[in-house]
C-alpha cells in the first residue's frame, strides 16, 4: 500500500510504525474470511482491510476522527485473526493500537460513551474497587431489563451468582517447590480475575509448585495494562505496566527468574508486547527484559514436562473436554497446540468446537461496550461448543470464560484447573458446585 505522510509526520516514531505497517499491506482481503464482525455485520469497513483504509485517511491527513471512522474501529475485537491469516505479515495490532490512542486524544465522544469508558478504566484494573462493582452489579441485576442503554444492562448481567472472597495467595509472597526446583518463576496474578475468579492462580500455584518451581508473587505488580491500553488510553496503560516492570525487574535483579508465567491471556499478550510499548522510554531496556522471559502459563508446562503424580482414575474415563482457543493465545501469542496437548496427556479426551479460529466476543471489554454484537458471537461459540457434548468446556482466559459460562449449559473452568485436578489437585469449584477455600494453596515456607 502506498503512503504518503510528510517528512514532519514521520518525525513521530507513533507514525513511522503505522507507516511500515500500512506499506506492508496488499490489499488481497484475506482477512475479511476470518474476521468475526465482518461475519457478522458483512461491512467491508468493519473487516481489516476496510479499518487500515479509515486509519490510513485519519493518519495521513493528520485529521480529527470523524464518527463513521471511530464506529468501525470501536467494533473491532482486537482478536487479531486477521494476523494469523495475513500472508503479508501485515502487523493489525500495532495500527489500530495506533489508531485508538489517536482517536481517545482527539475525538470528543458523547458523554455517555465517555463516562462508560472512565468508570471502566477506574474500576476494572483494580481488584478491590472491582469487587465492590461486581456486589453492586449484583445486586441491581434483577432490574437490568429496565435499563434503556444495553451497555449499562450488559454490566449489571455480568456480575457472578457467587463473588469468591479475597485469595490471600494473591499478596506478595514465595511458594516454594515441593520437588528439587527447575525454576524460580514470577506469577502475575492479575486484576479482574482477582475478582471474579480466585480459583485459577490458586491451581495455578500448585502445579507449579508441584512440578519443581519456587512461585513469586512480586511485590508491587499488578494490572498488565490491557484493558486502558486498548481504549486508546496510553498515559493510563504505561502507567500500571511501568510497575510490573519495575516489580519484575526487582526480582530479575534479585534472586533471578526463569519466566514471568501469566495464565490470562489477554494480559499474556500485552506483557510479551511491552518493548514495543516502550521502545522509546527509559524503561524501554526493563520492559524488554520482561516481555523476553513472559510465558503463557502452558508454555511453562511444556518446557517442565507432564509428570502425573498420580494415576489416570483420578479422571473419569472418557471424560470429554471441549477446548476453547482465546483470540488473544492462538493469535496474539500464537500458542494453539500446548493447552491440548498438555490436557491430552492429564488424560481427558479434546474436542474443539467449529470454526475455533473466531472470537467469543468478549474481548477485555468489548462485551460492555458493544454488546449486541459480543452477544451474537457468543451465541455461535456457545453453540458449536455444546454441539461436541462436552463434559466440560476448558479455556485459558478469564473474559471468554464468563462469557462463554454466561451461557453455556456446562462448567467453564481454566485449563490449569484440569491440569491441577489431573496431578493431585483439588476438582474444580465449578465442577462441583463448591467453593474451595483460598487456603488449599501451600502457605509461605
Amino acid at each position: 500500500m502506498q503512503t504518503t505522510f510528510s517528512d514532519a509526520q514521520m518525525r513521530d516514531p507513533a507514525i513511522q510504525r503505522s507507516n511500515e505497517i500500512l506499506r506492508s499491506c496488499v490489499h488481497c482481503g484475506f482477512c475479511t474470511a476470518t474476521c468475526p464482525t465482518y461475519q457478522v455485520l458483512g461491512d467491508e469497513l468493519d473487516s481489516p482491510r476496510g479499518r487500515i483504509y479509515l486509519i490510513k485517511d485519519m493518519l495521513e491527513n493528520d485529521r480529527d476522527p470523524d464518527e463513521k471512522t471511530v464506529k468501525h474501529i470501536d467494533r473491532c475485537l482486537s482478536c487479531l485473526a486477521c494476523m494469523t491469516t495475513c500472508p503479508s505479515g501485515v502487523h493489525y495490532m500495532h495500527l489500530v493500537d495506533h489508531a485508538r490512542e489517536y482517536i481517545d486524544q482527539r475525538y470528543k465522544r458523547p458523554f455517555t460513551d465517555r463516562a462508560l469508558r472512565w468508570v471502566l478504566a477506574r474500576i476494572l484494573p483494580y481488584p478491590m474497587r472491582f469487587r465492590v462493582a461486581l456486589l453492586g452489579a449484583k445486586i441491581g441485576r434483577p432490574f437490568a431489563r429496565f435499563m434503556p442503554d444495553a451497555r449499562l444492562r450488559a454490566m449489571l448481567e455480568m456480575a457472578p451468582k457467587v463473588i469468591p472472597p479475597v485469595s490471600r495467595n494473591d499478596d506478595p509472597q514465595t511458594f516454594l517447590a515441593e520437588v528439587p526446583r527447575k525454576k524460580r518463576v514470577a506469577l502475575m496474578t492479575g486484576c479482574a480475575q482477582k475478582a471474579l475468579n480466585t480459583d485459577i492462580n490458586d491451581a495455578t500455584i500448585r502445579l507449579l509448585t508441584r512440578r519443581g518451581c519456587d512461585v513469586v508473587v512480586a511485590e508491587g505488580a499488578g494490572c498488565c495494562g490491557a484493558l486502558t491500553h486498548h481504549m486508546g488510553k496510553t498515559s493510563e496503560s504505561h502507567t500500571t505496566a511501568a510497575k510490573n516492570i519495575k516489580a519484575w525487574c526487582a526480582e530479575m535483579d534479585g534472586k533471578g527468574l526463569d519466566a514471568i508465567v501469566i495464565n490470562t491471556s489477554g494480559c499474556g499478550t500485552t506483557v510479551k508486547d511491552y518493548g514495543h510499548m516502550f521502545r522509546n522510554d527509559p524503561l524501554g531496556p526493563g520492559a524488554a527484559r520482561v516481555s523476553a522471559i513472559a510465558k503463557d502459563v502452558s508454555e511453562v508446562l511444556v518446557d517442565l514436562g507432564q509428570e502425573a503424580e498420580v494415576g489416570p482414575s483420578v479422571i473419569p474415563e472418557g471424560m470429554v473436554v471441549a477446548y476453547h482457543a482465546a483470540c488473544s493465545l492462538q493469535h496474539g501469542q500464537q500458542i494453539k497446540t500446548y493447552p491440548k496437548d498438555l490436557l491430552k496427556a492429564a488424560g481427558f479426551t479434546v474436542v474443539e468446537p467449529a470454526d475455533s479460529h473466531l472470537c467469543c466476543g468478549s474481548a477485555g471489554t468489548y462485551n460492555l461496550m458493544q454488546p449486541e454484537i459480543s452477544g451474537q458471537l457468543k451465541e455461535r461459540k456457545v453453540r458449536t461448543l455444546e454441539a461436541k457434548n462436552p463434559d466440560v468446556i476448558a479455556a485459558g482466559n478469564i473474559g471468554c470464560m464468563m462469557q462463554i459460562g454466561s451461557a453455556a449449559s456446562m462448567p467453564v473452568v481454566h485449563t490449569v484447573e484440569l491440569l491441577d485436578w489431573a496431578s493431585g489437585g483439588p476438582k474444580p469449584p465449578a465442577m462441583s458446585g463448591e467453593n474451595m477455600p483460598t487456603d488449599a494453596v501451600p502457605r509461605l515456607r
